[in-house]
């Protein structure tokens, strides 16, 4: 089921890419491989963190949780 959601999360990206383009109209990513490096270094630290099972409950520390 992944790999097919990931295969429709592609397309989708795919035609509202092309849309965009067709329409003369900036995308809303990093435009260059750094931005989009920034982007996926982001999704590998959020699921390594949660692969090692840390946390820390901010709202909580804050004393803002209920």
């Amino acid at each position: 089921m992944d790999a097919v959601l990931t295969l429709f999360a592609l397309l989708t990206g795919l035609l509202t890419g092309a849309l965009f383009h067709a329409l003369n109209i900036p995308i809303p990513a990093p435009p260059e491989l750094p931005g989009l490096m920034g982007i996926v270094g982001i999704y590998v630290g959020y699921r390594l963190v949660e692969m090692l099972g840390i946390s820390f409950d901010l709202l909580s520390a804050l004393g803002l949780s209920g």
